[in-house]
């Protein structure tokens, strides 16, 4: 579904400035992977979502997304085979636009929009449906303005608008990281069944230790631009905090400082 291979990307090349963000990293996800990313602030695992999106070009490497190599296109025509929810709830939304309108623009990402764009009855009660599932009470607020929600609440409707097409691939930066506690629970436990529901590959990327076990069926932990850890299956369901640090430390031969990720 998803390959890296030797990816390799440096900012400000030349400059006082210059920073060896990715370090030849290499991936692959398969069909149905919910893959979670951790690692200390700079390891590369924002980055690396970035460059699967095409938000930059890389330096070296390829890039391919259910079969088809993407290293040479623009972040628009890699935009249909992804879905991607942002750190920050006020992106990925039309604030000054309506609930409604702002899934029927994720419902005809793509199309061409003619005169008659306006919702239609059939697609008014499908995205009742959708909306119920949330358990936000968003279905009867349909005409609201999405500037009107909560952060919690924008954020799940992201979500659904990320994968209101079924993504070939889901990325979610830190999807929860400006969320309280308790609504990042929810939020989390919505991706689940969504990702879930739909048989999405997903990559989640988030500072938590805690979550990166918890959630997923795979885990990787990236360090100085690299994946250094690739845990799944039974591994992963077994792991604890400790486990993973403790694993950090010999892989990388370095203790993990407290302030590079949250433990729990």
């Amino acid at each position: 579904m998803l390959e890296l291979n030797n990816v390799y990307k440096t900012f400000n090349l030349g400059t006082i400035n210059e920073k060896k963000a990715l370090n030849g990293v290499n991936l692959k996800l398969e069909d149905g992977d919910f893959v979670t990313v951790i690692g200390g602030n700079g390891a590369g695992k924002s980055t690396t979502l970035n460059a699967v999106a095409g938000v930059w070009p890389i330096d070296s490497g390829s890039i391919i997304i259910d079969g088809v190599d993407m290293t040479g296109l623009s972040e628009h025509k890699r935009a249909p085979y992804l879905g991607r929810v942002f750190q920050d709830p006020m992106n990925g939304t039309a604030a000054t636009m309506e609930i409604i309108e702002n899934l029927a623009l994720a419902a005809r990402r793509g199309q061409r929009r003619g005169l008659k764009w306006g919702v239609t009855k059939s697609e008014k009660k499908k995205y009742r449906e959708m909306l119920a599932k949330l358990d936000l009470g968003l279905e009867d607020r349909m005409t609201s303005k999405v500037g009107l929600l909560s952060g919690g609440q924008r954020q799940a409707l992201t979500l659904l608008m990320a994968t209101i097409k079924k993504p070939k691939l889901l990325l979610l930066d830190e999807h929860t990281a400006a969320l309280d506690p308790k609504t990042a629970a929810k939020v989390l436990e919505l991706s689940d069944k969504i990702i879930a529901d739909n048989h999405l590959t997903a990559m989640m990327v988030t500072h938590n230790m805690r979550d990166a076990i918890i959630h997923g069926n795979r885990l990787i932990m990236m360090n100085e631009g690299k994946v250094i850890l690739d845990i799944k299956g039974e591994e992963k369901k077994k792991l604890t905090v400790e486990d993973l640090l403790q694993k950090f430390e010999e892989v990388s031969g370095e203790e993990f400082s407290n302030d590079k990720a949250l433990l729990g």
